[in-house]
């Protein structure tokens, strides 16, 4: 799937769920970073520290570290040391990120913000799941 493609899901699937930002990143299994395939609403300050995310570190290292949903309700006050320090300036307040799976193998990850504090339903979470899973077999 081109990068092309890849913004219009992320912008369909921001529009479905009424949030702000969203990235989708690929997982280069080798090294164990997160590369940045799509995305939208970051601004232009914040690209360089979304674009390569090592395993482990932020809402997507996380995210890709457990195979599992990750969910904050407000990144602007949590503290659980989760997301990454200047993760703050993307202005989100609620955000999730799924895993990306081509069959039981995690390939990548999908995240969603917006800027109002918002904790996501477990139906929104496994309908962001669902999108995650349609994009599998295009970025794997």
């Amino acid at each position: 799937m081109n990068p092309i493609d890849l913004e219009k899901t992320l912008r369909d699937t921001l529009a479905k769920f009424n949030s702000e930002t969203g990235t989708i990143h690929k997982l280069h299994e080798p090294t164990q970073l997160l590369r940045l395939l799509a995305q939208a609403g970051l601004p232009p300050q914040l690209l360089d520290m979304v674009s390569i995310i090592p395993v482990g570190k932020g809402i997507a290292g996380e995210c890709a570290q457990k195979n599992r949903p990750v969910t904050i309700c407000n990144l602007q006050t949590d503290t659980s040391g989760v997301a990454k320090p200047g993760a703050k300036q993307t202005g989100v307040g609620g955000a999730v990120c799924v895993p990306i799976r081509h069959g039981d193998k995690i390939i990548g990850t999908f995240g969603i913000g917006t800027a109002r504090e918002y904790n996501y339903p477990a139906a929104e979470i496994n309908a962001l799941q669902d999108i995650a899973n349609s994009l599998a077999a295009q970025i794997g």
